[in-house]
């Protein structure tokens, strides 16, 4: 039986009896299936052929010395592999704590009444859910209206209680965007403030100590977009993994063409098989499109046109 070290040595003209997962007794080297033999009172007959040795041999699987796995995201196949191999701890990455503020004196949270110019906050419950999926931890500050003092108050805890503070919203060129001068006025050094990537062009970079914070813009596209691109390989990098997006090559259904091309872009997509097929997309504000999207198909700078069935490069969401 499985377990059991096997006393006796098979010779010649002789066989044993052995179940599954158990050590093969000395001068065997062969298993042949129970149904492919007759047994009648001392003698067992092999009455079809077989074509399987059907023996694990030692170091078959892993070798001594060979790694069991490499830095990753663990996945449940893993845990096995590390319980298989008698593991029963590891060293992991600490979850970093990433403070959210969403900011803007028009937003409501699901749930409440708005009123005439107000809108529902979309952007603090989906950086928390992004958040949660990469691994790290959030802390949700709520919504700060545009009021310098308060948000300078919620950027001040957060940055105490935090290794991130993300913002969505008040980092662009508006009377009400007080984002990147509250920074400087706590000492946070600004390390660029734009980019030239469509959407998230107001996205704002800052370091203070060994904290990190990054302004994204209002719109809920713009903020999933360079969460993705930018915020979620540094997330990783944080915690000493080397994210790579898993990418799919994928021939364009149709055209796409574009008014402008100085900037990068990252544009929705449906990924069905190998063909990548362009959903209805009205912008960054236009966060329904994602519903349909399990891809962001990029778009290089410089880049007006791109043909039907040319081979692309997709993000998958």
């Amino acid at each position: 039986g499985a377990g059991d070290i096997p006393k006796k040595r098979v010779s010649a003209g002789e066989c044993s009896r052995i179940m599954t997962g158990a050590m093969m007794p000395e001068g065997t080297d062969k298993v042949i299936r129970i149904e492919y033999t007759k047994e009648e009172k001392d003698i067992v007959s092999v009455v079809q052929p077989e074509p399987l040795g059907n023996v694990i041999k030692k170091g078959e699987n892993i070798k001594k010395g060979q790694p069991v796995l490499n830095p990753r995201i663990l996945r449940p196949q893993d845990i096995g592999i590390m319980a298989e191999q008698g593991i029963a701890e590891i060293s992991v990455a600490t979850a970093p704590r990433v403070g959210t503020i969403t900011t803007g004196s028009e937003l409501k949270n699901p749930g409440d009444v708005i009123a005439a110019g107000q809108i529902f906050n979309s952007n603090g419950y989906q950086l928390c859910a992004q958040i949660e999926a990469a691994g790290a931890t959030p802390n949700y500050y709520g919504i700060v209206k545009d009021e310098p003092d308060n948000l300078k108050k919620v950027i001040s805890q957060a940055l105490g209680e935090c290794d991130f503070v993300l913002l969505s919203g008040g980092v662009s060129m508006g009377d009400f965007d007080y984002v990147p001068a509250v920074l400087e006025e706590l000492g946070v050094r600004i390390i660029f403030h734009k980019l030239a990537v469509k959407p998230g062009k107001p996205t704002l970079l800052a370091q203070v100590d060994d904290k990190t914070v990054i302004g994204l813009p209002g719109n809920p596209v713009s903020v999933f977009v360079i969460f993705e691109v930018l915020v979620k390989p540094l997330l990783f990098k944080w915690m000493d993994y080397d994210y790579k997006p898993p990418m799919l090559r994928c021939r364009l259904s149709e055209h796409i063409t574009r008014k402008r091309a100085d900037r990068l872009e990252f544009r929705p997509v449906r990924v069905d098989g190998s063909t990548a097929f362009p959903i209805v997309y009205h912008g960054s504000s236009h966060l329904h499109a994602l519903s349909d999207a399990n891809g962001l198909l990029r778009i290089e700078r410089g880049v007006e046109r791109v043909q039907k069935d040319t081979e692309v490069d997709v993000r998958q969401i």
